[in-house]
């Protein structure tokens, strides 16, 4: 059986950056991974590694804490 993926590899777009870690404030980078409920993107959609990913939810979480990003879109 062949993979679905047609032998390219994903790269994460912080990998290829080097980012290192992802910053709560930066709220355009932070809405970028926010569906239009609100809801943080899964790693399939938003192609980020899992590291990442973690570091992504983590800053999306306190930046909705020091209210930056709303809780719930309407």
């Amino acid at each position: 059986m062949k993979s679905q993926t047609n032998g390219k590899k994903r790269v994460c777009g912080f990998c290829l950056h080097k980012v290192e870690e992802i910053d709560y404030k930066d709220v355009g980078l932070l809405r970028r991974y926010l569906s239009s409920f609100g809801k943080i993107v899964a790693r399939k959609r938003s192609k980020v590694c899992m590291g990442h990913q973690r570091q992504l939810a983590v800053a999306v979480k306190r930046s909705r804490i020091m209210a930056l990003i709303p809780f719930i879109q309407r």
